[in-house]
């Protein structure tokens, strides 16, 4: 394993408000530092990369101090919140636009697919698109038409092929761009979310082919998404973007259980709701704990108490409980027992018995249905909590996989089985 790209010190820096205005004295005394052999003087200033913040800085560092090298034949997730700064990367990446500081070596050549209609002219059709694309590359004519029907095939826009790509659907656009660029042998295919614009087939048809060119054909994938499912399914290695610089490097579970547990703010062991729907109230939900706000010990039983009230009676009632994964995956629901129900004030109390859930992040949805298939009442992600353990037999010491942890009582040894 070799690295192919080798990414050090980039910064990327951009002026806030019109561009080209009010600029000459800075663009005068950038020329009078680089005159005189010193730094150019505006790199020292500038704001964080934080979207929330109002800056007090005409200038703001869209990426900072990115360090990190990615290895022949590895896919890489980068992941992070919507303005983190990982389009800008890929950017630079792919020499849309150059970088303030730093520097980045290459190996091989490059393919990208960062937005709808990024490398195609709208004007040419499909087919004179795909030579377009191949020659860019540095592919001959020849080595173009070995890969065109296969191109054309996997895209399923035969139909248009000599039709200007301007008036294609944007789903026809991102399949076809996709194609050119899995399919003319770059070495290394960076992807950013551009996926989510094509249908459920699309989507699986192109995650597999990336999987295919990493995994038997040795080639880099650089892949952006905030789709935490196909980046776990794809992706070996991941970074963690904030604010333009990086949290977190590793591998991929690492990264997302880093993504997952920051963006899960409202981790806590209790939470007041005060919601009111049909005449039916949820009041507020608690968990016991082991003395840390929001986590419980997975060996013992979890204890949830729902308080909630009702201004009129119900021939039966059931509280549903969800438990989701913190990429909002429903891992298993539980239910109370259809009873009838009175106008008045009750506790509800579940008991997750312990050895069930294991040492990660879990949202909790909950769903009141009443009188059979009546849904009276529902709240997503109302409370997030987090399983630690605190004692473990047995040699390993690493993290258990999964999404659930039930405790094993059947292992037994055997001398001299036949």
């Amino acid at each position: 394993m070799s690295a192919i790209i080798q990414v050090s010190n980039i910064g990327k820096q951009y002026r806030l408000g019109q561009v080209g205005t009010g600029t000459i004295s800075h663009d005068l005394n950038r020329w009078w530092h680089r005159v005189k052999g010193k730094e150019d003087p505006y790199l020292a200033i500038g704001d964080e990369n934080d979207r929330s913040k109002k800056g007090t800085s005409d200038y703001a560092w869209a990426l900072r101090n990115i360090n990190f090298e990615v290895q022949q034949g590895e896919v890489l997730g980068i992941i992070g919140r919507n303005g983190a700064g990982k389009s800008t990367l890929l950017k630079i990446l792919s020499r849309t636009t150059a970088p303030t500081t730093g520097q980045i070596k290459i190996k091989g050549r490059v393919a990208s697919l960062l937005e709808v209609g990024t490398g195609f002219h709208p004007d040419l059709s499909g087919r004179e698109n795909i030579f377009l694309n191949g020659a860019i590359l540095g592919m001959t004519r020849q080595e173009i038409k070995s890969k065109f029907d296969e191109i054309v095939n996997f895209a399923g826009v035969e139909k248009y092929i000599d039709t200007p790509v301007k008036r294609y659907s944007s789903g026809m656009y991102v399949r076809l761009a996709f194609a050119v660029a899995a399919y003319l042998e770059p070495e290394i295919l960076i992807v950013d979310e551009v996926l989510a614009v094509g249908d459920a087939e699309f989507q699986k048809k192109a995650l597999g082919k990336m999987k295919d060119v990493s995994t038997n054909q040795g080639r880099t994938v650089l892949f952006v998404s905030h789709n935490m499912l196909a980046v776990k399914s794809l992706c070996s290695t991941g970074l963690l973007m904030d604010k333009g610089k990086i949290d977190t490097a590793g591998a991929i579970e690492d990264v997302i259980f880093k993504y997952t547990s920051i963006a899960n703010q409202n981790i806590g062991s209790f939470i007041g709701i005060e919601k009111e729907n049909n005449g039916f109230t949820i009041h507020s939900v608690s968990i016991s704990d082991n003395g840390i706000s929001g986590n419980f010990n997975i060996d013992e039983d979890l204890v949830f108490d729902i308080k909630v009230s009702g201004t009129m009676d119900y021939e039966s009632i059931n509280i549903n409980v969800f438990f989701k994964s913190a990429d909002d995956f429903i891992i298993f629901a539980t239910c109370s027992k259809a009873e009838q129900f009175l106008k008045g004030k009750y506790v509800f109390n579940c008991i997750i018995p312990g050895n069930t859930l294991n040492d990660i992040v879990y949202t909790i949805d909950i769903m009141v249905v009443a009188n059979g298939p009546k849904i009276v009442h529902q709240l997503q992600n109302i409370i997030s909590i987090e399983g630690i353990e605190e004692k473990r037999e047995g040699a390993w010491m690493g993290k258990f996989p999964g999404l659930l942890r039930p405790l094993n009582y059947s292992w037994t040894k055997k001398k001299n089985y036949v």
